[in-house]
């Protein structure tokens, strides 16, 4: 069913396309060759993970002692690792949930990525803790399962044991969402499908799909349902994440505001690297008409109110540590001590990086910008690394007695490690793009009438 458009609003679908050339630019980075593009980032991704598969080789051959941590900051780089990820892997379900609740049209071409981005951004997130343990080998130990010790049961009263409850729940809804989503797009390629194999597996994947009007009633009324159990997932996980410090008595630590501006956080840097890994999809699988720059400026529409929320926490963490009179919170991540302090470049790379760069993006034409946009994604995406770095870190290397008072440098091992992720996560995200269709084509084929180039030329021309 059509709906009504603004005379404004620019295309969701570019080009004279019809259903037939939604299947064929849809399945042909699956049925043909990667082109240049994809080969360039795979070979430099390829090159970060087996960087990063060396350090971790290294750190349990050795021990965690070969990181930069010490008695004092003993959460460090790992753990702002680990909080980066969760963020980040949070857009992906909101972008799906949330925008298919409020029936958003521009959803339709990007939710696939974004919903896998959340998928493989966990995984790396999960890396961190189990490593940081020292003894991966007792990972299992977090879950109440039985062991060699007989009956040994988890504080569930740990924050921590809490990130493992809320991340593993967040990961099966967001996977089952996913996967759920796939359906009509694998019996697509299996109808497709030219090879014995191939065909094979994807109506194995595809679990019989038919498209009757059973199926997809079917189909929508499931993908209500999870969307309206990840919804209040999106909210909890990053809030739970942020009880691992707001429960504690560190300076800085202990604040209420945590759990929010944890969450618009994690919002406002998911989108940043849905919005990077969205300009590269453009070029490595061809997907141009699809992810178009309507669908740029939405996403930078929502990084801009989403940093507006994370300014205002900025202002209101400084404010309270200034206002307490308190020399403890005088050097906490947001006050002058460090502003001016040994950490002052973290300081500022925090500030500039998330609150005063993201306002170019009031200016249409440079929120259009496709090189702009990828620009102002990294640089959103390095300032929210900064301000985990900034929270833990500098919280941590000043505490109530100065004999403890200590500086925090990384190794090599731990910059090893998180290039590593990152280049496991782009290894996961291309070889992915290769095997199942990165654009949900059933869902662009139903606002290809109301949203398509075609339409609006058609309308313009009444």
């Amino acid at each position: 069913m059509s709906h009504y458009e603004a005379p404004i609003r620019q295309p969701l679908i570019i080009g004279d396309k019809s259903y037939h050339d939604i299947s064929n630019d849809i399945a042909a980075p699956i049925e043909g060759k990667a082109n240049k593009w994809w080969w360039a980032v795979f070979s430099l991704a390829l090159i970060a993970f087996l960087w990063g598969i060396g350090a971790i080789a290294y750190t349990i051959g050795t021990g965690i002692g070969v990181w930069g941590l010490n008695n004092k900051i003993n959460w460090a780089w790992d753990i702002t690792n680990f909080v980066w990820w969760v963020g980040i892997g949070h857009a992906g379900t909101l972008i799906s949930a949330v925008l298919l609740l409020f029936r958003q049209k521009w959803r339709m071409g990007i939710n696939r990525s974004a919903e896998a981005m959340t998928i493989f951004a966990v995984f790396q997130a999960g890396l961190f803790p189990v490593i940081h343990m020292g003894r991966v080998w007792n990972g299992y130990w977090t879950m109440p399962i039985p062991n060699q010790f007989g009956n040994l049961w988890t504080n569930f009263n740990s924050p921590l044991l809490w990130d493992v409850f809320a991340i593993s729940t967040y990961l099966t809804v967001s996977v089952v969402f996913w996967y759920t989503g796939l359906l009509p797009d694998f019996a697509m390629i299996r109808d497709r499908a030219t090879k014995p194999f191939q065909k094979k597996i994807y109506s194995l994947l595809s679990f019989g799909w038919t498209g009757r009007a059973k199926d997809w009633q079917r189909f929508e009324e499931v993908s209500l349902v999870l969307a309206g159990l990840a919804t209040p997932l999106v909210l909890s996980v990053h809030t739970i994440v942020s009880f691992d410090f707001a429960t504690s008595v560190i300076p800085g630590w202990h604040s209420t505001v945590y759990p929010p501006y944890f969450v618009a956080g994690a919002v406002f840097s998911g989108f940043a690297m849905v919005q990077t890994l969205l300009i590269v999809m453009r070029k490595v699988s061809n997907l141009e008409a699809y992810i178009t720059r309507g669908h740029i400026e939405n996403m930078n529409k929502v990084i801009l109110v989403t940093g507006g929320i994370v300014m205002v926490a900025y202002l209101s963490e400084f404010f309270v540590g200034w206002y307490s009179g308190s020399s403890y919170e005088d050097f906490t991540y947001l006050s002058v001590g460090a502003a001016t302090g040994p950490y002052w470049w973290a300081f500022w790379a925090l500030i500039l990086c998330n609150g005063v760069f993201p306002q170019l993006l009031w200016f249409k034409k440079l929120r259009t910008n496709y090189t702009f946009s990828f620009i102002m994604a990294l640089i959103i995406n390095i300032g929210m690394w900064f301000e985990r770095f900034d929270i833990i870190v500098i919280n941590l290397s000043r505490g109530h007695l100065p004999s403890t008072w200590t500086q925090f440098e990384p190794t090599f091992v731990d910059i090893g490690i998180f290039m590593g992720t990152i280049g496991f996560f782009f290894v996961l995200f291309l070889l992915y793009a290769r095997t199942f269709p990165a654009v949900a084509q059933a869902e662009v084929k139903s606002i290809l009438k109301s949203s398509g180039d075609n339409f609006k030329r058609a309308r313009d021309t009444k």
